[in-house]
This record gives C-alpha cells, structure tokens and sequence, in this order.
C-alpha cells in the first residue's frame, strides 16, 4: 500500500471545499486574451533544498514589489462570466482578475475559462499530455496524483512567507497538501455545497411549517403537491458530479458518521465502500431519485443550473444545490418568493443511524502553479502575485462586503447589513449545522470517475448499490496500489 498523506486531515476537527467537485457552471467556453497516492520517495540534498528554499523565497520578494516578468501568464479556470452572475466567489475572482491585469499592463494574462463541467475534463486532459497552463484551479481529487508525476509546484514556502499568512485558515489546505508539503492556495469562497432552498409557502400548504425532517414526511408532502403540478425537489445531475457532491456525500454520513471517510482517506483497510453502511446510503438514493416520485423526472438530463430555473420558476418546490446557487436565486426571484426562500439540511433517512444536521462545506480548489514555471524565476514570481491577489485580503473583503461569505483569507464585514435572505444562509453555513467533507475533494478522480458515472445508472434503477460499491472499491483499490 502507498504511504498517505492524510494524517494531517485526521487531526483536522472539520475541513473545508466551492464547487468541488462543486461549482456548476454556464455551457459556453470562453478565451480572455488579456481580457493518496503519496509522491514518489526522493532523497534530496541539503544544498539541493537550500537552493529550491532561496528559488521560492526570491519569487515571493519579487511578488511582493515591482514585477520584473513582461511576456504571458496563461490562466485556465471556470469563473464564467455567466456563473459570475450572481455566485460571488466567481464575481470577485473576475473581478480581482481584472485588477491585476491593469496593475501590470506588461503582462498579457491569457485566460482559457470553461463552464464547471468541461473545466474537470480539459484540465485532465492537459494534465495527462503534461501540458497544464502556466497557473491552474487544482481540484482537491487530483492533488497526490498530479503531484506524484511532477505536474505542480510546491508552494510552501509561498504559503508561509505570504505577507497575508497570519490570516489564512489552514484547515482550508488539507486538500492540496502531500507530505505536509502544499501545492495549492485554497481559492472563491468556502461554503456548503449541500443545502435545501425551499419555498416556506409552498410548504406550509402541504401542511409544514418548516421543511420536513424525514423523508417519509416529504412523500407525504408531494401527495399534496401532486394535486398542484410540481415536484417536492428539483436536481440536476447531468454533469455526474453533483450527486456526489451535492446528494450522496452529504446523505452518507447519516449512515456511516465521520470515521468511516477518515478512515477511506488513511487508507488503512478499516473501511470500505462495501461497507454495509455506504451501500445502504447508496440504497436509500436509490428509492428517493427512482422510485419515491419526490424529484423532478429529467434530473439526469439537466444541469444544476436548469433544476435552479425549475425552483425560480415555482415548477419544484425545493431545490438542492450549493453555495454557488443561492445568490444567483436570491437575485432572481420576485419579493414575495425571496421572503419564502428558507435553507435546510437534507432529512433524515429512517435506517440511518448516525444522523446530525451535516451539510458538507469548503474549499475544493486551489489556486495552482505549472511545476515548468519555476523554470523562469521572474515568471514564477508573477504567477505568485497573482495568486496572492485572487486568494488574499482584497478577495476576503469583496466577498465579505457583497456576500456575507469567507475565503481562505480572514476577512470581517457587518453581517447585520445585509438582507435577512443572507444573514440566514450565513448561519446556515457557518452557525447552526456541522460540517463535514466532501468526498471528491479527496481521494483520486479515478475512484469518483467510476461512482459518479454508475451512480447515475443507479437512480435510473439500471445498476444495483451493491455493484456500484464494489466497482467503487475495485477503483479505490487501484488508485492504492493494493
């Protein structure tokens, strides 16, 4: 079995991920010209770490002045300007974007930006050709891989010779670190990515004053809703990921608890997606997309964005989605709809026996450097500038100030300014649930390839749970070295 790197994750009371696997995006692409599987053991010399510390802190005093890099910096990421309506990390990631660019107008920032979706498959694409863009989002899942192969650059001492240090919140790094060493700035913003948005009227005449707390309550619920046309709940899964991410990995840990994913992510053969528990969640997920009639039919034919229109639209009572979601809802509803919008956590499942209020939360993707980069020191040097100005105090405090959310860096705002819709999602984020991780920030996309794929056969009842956790642990496995 490889050596892990996740000792440092058992020791983290809660880890937070955006986007995630979480994030959903616009379908159109854009190009802005100027607009654990452990690393290999390597033995390295003292005088050889000497140099690679001076290499890096050379790049970071450079950072911090005058930029003396004037060619191109190419930049792949999924802030379209589509998802930037309304999602404020996406917002202010274009927006700081836009700030660094006329703050050196000697260097042509060449941006390639895909909707969520396409951004996983063309960034492994170019990951497997070793062909990665000078400056990169690093999908937690792909960290220790990517790694492995020499595709990243270690950015530790980037991280702790940043003149914002004292203000980053370190549990945030867990995804990008391999060996207690860090490839990634955590970047946008760190919130659920599982939470109910539902309209309170709809549901008080269904005979709820709240959203239900169980399942069986919410069959009981579409009864009524039957009679009036629409559905209880509205997903998207056409992308695959978003029932990972936004469905399974939250609902799983009412059946397994948090020591069952710490103890995938050690790798110490104490869990198992065979494990009766996971099965069992998969079983449940099952019933509820295939056979409960409680969602809207096409859920594996539409994205995330499309269900969200379903909600806006009064076709789906309640709507299941993520951080990324809320805002652009709260901007594009009438008054009366917005003062109905309320959030809650995913109902318990009758043969759940771990169940507590879990939404699952964090920072998924990291700001990343081309390991060629550090090839041209001036080039890593304005590569760092940039990802200290997309990750750092001026990020924090326009997410801070127009969104009432957080980033990697510490920022503080005046939460009794914003609307009681906000203030709400805030303490539903932050205050009144538990946080737990989300699956595909960790462990390899090879394992979440093949559940996230036989997952949506699953629900279209093609696929039974068992084999779906076999496949599952086959993958998981693999990716090992068992």
């Amino acid at each position: 079995m490889k050596k892990r790197l996740l000792s440092v994750l058992l020791s983290t009371a809660m880890v937070l991920t955006i986007l995630s696997g979480c994030g959903g995006s616009a379908e159109t692409a854009e190009t802005a010209p100027a607009e654990e599987s452990a690393p290999a053991e390597t033995t390295e010399t003292a005088e050889e770490t000497k140099e690679e510390t001076t290499e890096t802190a050379e790049a970071t005093e450079s950072a911090e002045g005058d930029l003396a890099y004037t060619g191109e910096i190419t930049y792949m990421h999924f802030s379209t300007s589509e998802e930037a309506e309304g999602n404020g990390g996406s917002d202010a990631h274009r927006t700081m974007i836009s700030e660094w660019e006329a703050a050196h107008p000697d260097i042509t920032l060449t941006q390639e930006v895909l909707a969520n979706g396409d951004y996983k498959t063309q960034i492994a694409t170019y990951a497997a050709a070793d062909d990665l863009p000078d400056v990169f989002l690093l999908q937690g899942m792909n960290t220790i891989s990517w790694v492995e192969q020499g595709l990243v650059y270690d950015m530790t001492d980037v991280i702790k010779n940043s003149p914002y240090a004292d203000s980053y919140n370190m549990d945030y790094l867990v995804p990008f670190t391999v060996d207690n060493k860090y490839y990634g700035l955590p970047i946008l913003t760190g919130g659920t990515c599982t939470v109910i948005v539902y309209d309170a009227a709809l549901w008080k005449e269904a005979g709820f004053d709240e959203f239900p707390t169980t399942w069986e309550e919410v069959e009981k619920a579409q009864e009524y809703f039957d009679t009036i046309g629409i559905k209880a709940l509205g997903f998207g899964n056409q992308g695959q990921w978003n029932l990972n991410s936004c469905f399974v990995s939250c609902l799983g840990y009412q059946y397994t608890g948090t020591q069952w994913f710490s103890d995938i992510l050690a790798g110490t053969g104490n869990a198992s997606f065979e494990d009766p528990e996971f099965v069992a969640a998969l079983t449940e997920t099952q019933y509820l997309f295939n056979e409960a009639g409680i969602f809207n039919e096409d859920f594996n034919a539409i994205t995330n964005e499309d269900a969200r229109e379903y909600y806006i639209a009064g076709d789906v009572a309640a709507y299941i989605c993520g951080n990324w979601d809320c805002d652009y809802i709260r901007v594009n509803v009438d008054e009366e709809k917005l003062a109905n919008t309320k959030f809650a956590v995913l109902p318990k499942a009758a043969d759940a026996t771990k169940y507590e209020k879990f939404q699952n939360i964090g920072l998924g993707y990291g700001f990343a450097i081309n390991a060629k980069v550090a090839e041209d020191p001036d080039k890593l040097a304005a590569c760092i500038d940039l990802g200290y100005k997309l990750t750092g105090p001026e990020f924090a405090a326009y997410v801070g100030e127009n969104y009432a959310l957080g980033g990697f860096c510490a920022g503080e705002f005046d939460l009794s300014a914003f609307s009681q819709f906000q203030q709400d999602f805030y303490n539903f984020q932050y205050v009144d649930n538990k946080g737990c991780e989300i699956y595909d920030s960790y462990v390899d996309g090879s394992v979440w390839g093949v559940l996230n794929t036989e997952m949506q056969e699953m629900v279209n009842g093609s696929i039974d749970p068992a084999t779906v956790a076999a496949d599952t642990q086959k993958a998981y496995e693999a990716w090992l070295g068992n």
